[in-house]
């Protein structure tokens, strides 16, 4: 955030209690940045809900209609977490950092609290907590030349949707080959605050040649790649169907999650509104 502020952002919002930039130069320019060069997110605000636990799977999984019976641990999943009534309490990246351990990166709404009061009568051998981790995204055509100069040519081989370790001034790193946009790059997950501005720095010389800049997820890029994002598009009044994202849910499994039965009935009788796209041809 220091960064940020040092290479000024001109507005910023609220997201997750915490202040994220939202354009530097204009959000026109950001956008022609971002889907020709390469730019660094702060998005901090992408707060980590973690899942740890003999019964990490079974309670995490309690949290979504997404089957994870074959999340391997370095993948991650898009996923989305309902209420009792099908609605989505939010869409967050889901990471498997380790047999007995999940991370929720999570968009904006409570759900470190709303996970918290489900364990409490979830009668499961889990622990939920928010570990102080926050994602630096590095988005872009040329996110994987500025990222291979500073983790090594290693971080080129990461699978979409899959992570890994990778060396920082002795620290390892986890490393994500996701983020917000449909340009590509990747979402640092950075666990030590003090190598924040290091980190920054870092990228910011290493990628001097290639026109890196600092940027934010923009509107522009988002709409025209067809993301969703929670709170606008869609919020509790929306169930997973209507927001088009029934792939995300595995409504036929055996074991049970929260709005299931609501959601089943929905597939059955059919969403009364869908989400939809436009396209805009200018002359």
């Amino acid at each position: 955030f220091d960064a940020t502020r040092r290479w000024g952002f001109k507005a910023f919002t609220v997201y997750n209690h915490m202040y994220m930039p939202l354009w530097f130069e204009s959000p026109l320019a950001d956008y022609w940045k971002l889907v020709n060069d390469v730019t660094l997110w702060d998005v901090g605000v992408e707060r980590q809900v973690e899942i740890a636990g003999p019964d990490a799977l079974r309670f995490t999984q309690l949290l979504t209609p997404r089957d994870l019976s074959n999340c391997a641990v370095g993948q991650c999943k898009y996923v989305l977490l309902c209420d009792e009534n099908g609605g989505i309490v939010n869409d967050p990246l889901l990471l498997r950092v380790a047999e007995d351990r999940f991370w929720l990166s999570i968009a904006d709404s409570d759900v470190l609290l709303w996970a918290r009061g489900i364990a409490l009568n979830a009668g499961l051998d889990v622990t939920i907590s928010e570990p102080d981790v926050s994602p630096l995204a590095v988005q872009g055509p040329k996110a994987d030349e500025l990222a291979a100069r500073v983790f090594g040519e290693g971080v080129r081989e990461l699978r979409f949707f899959r992570f890994g370790h990778f060396d920082f001034q002795g620290h390892p790193l986890l490393v994500a080959r996701s983020g917000w946009s449909k340009q590509g790059g990747f979402e640092i997950y950075l666990d030590r605050p003090e190598l924040g501005l290091a980190l920054w720095d870092a990228l910011m010389a290493a990628g001097r040649d290639l026109e890196v800049g600092p940027g934010c997820p923009n509107l522009i890029e988002r709409i025209e790649g067809g993301l969703l994002s929670y709170g606008n598009d869609m919020t509790r009044d929306n169930d997973p169907l209507e927001a088009g994202l029934a792939r995300y849910c595995h409504l036929d499994r055996e074991t049970g999650c929260l709005g299931l039965e609501a959601l089943r009935r929905v597939a059955a009788e059919g969403p009364a509104r869908l989400i939809r796209g436009l396209r805009l041809e200018m002359e």
